[in-house]
């Protein structure tokens, strides 16, 4: 069986997000933790500013996530096929969507009635559970080679960052 080769551009991406979601989604954890808690609260208190750090993560997530998903709708069109990818993209998209509405001032006064604040819960929870079966849906498709394969530093001839303008060209020329 041939070794499984992912594109460096998708690499690089995905890599950036795999270290900012969880991040951003755990700090959402503790912000939920510390002014919400209606369906539970973690059994510790980590204290903190935990509303800043999380703005500050969807900060540096949003504009990354946008070229995430330029490249999922593009170069990457095929792998939307699969649901668990499709659902984490989506997801993802609701709940940045939904953080950039929201004003950090409800959550200190206790104001959890708002409809956006409930969608941003929903597209938490959903990205959550959408990362899980990416993950058990990755493991099920490819193994543990297809997990290498996203760790790699292995460059293909032709997919270098100094190829990806023409590679994004020649998508473009075929027609999307």
């Amino acid at each position: 069986m041939a070794r499984p080769y992912q594109p460096s551009l998708l690499r690089l991406l995905h890599g950036a997000m795999v270290l900012l979601v969880p991040a951003a989604w755990l700090s959402g954890l503790m912000v939920y933790s510390q002014f919400d808690g209606r369906w539970g609260r973690l059994p510790f208190s980590l204290g903190g500013e935990w509303i800043e750090w999380h703005g500050s993560l969807a900060g540096r997530l949003w504009p990354l996530a946008a070229l995430f998903g330029l490249y999922a709708l593009t170069l990457g069109r095929n792998r939307l096929r699969r649901p668990a990818n499709a659902l984490a993209l989506a997801a993802l998209a609701l709940a940045i969507v939904t953080g950039r509405l929201m004003q950090e001032g409800w959550l200190e006064k206790g104001d959890f009635s708002h409809l956006v604040y409930s969608l941003h819960l929903l597209g938490w929870l959903t990205l959550g559970g959408a990362v899980l079966w990416h993950l058990a849906a990755v493991v099920r498709l490819g193994g543990m080679p297809l997990l290498r394969s996203m760790l790699s530093l292995r460059l293909n001839r032709g997919d270098n960052p100094l190829d990806w303008p023409g590679q994004i060209r020649r998508h473009f020329s075929r027609g999307i």
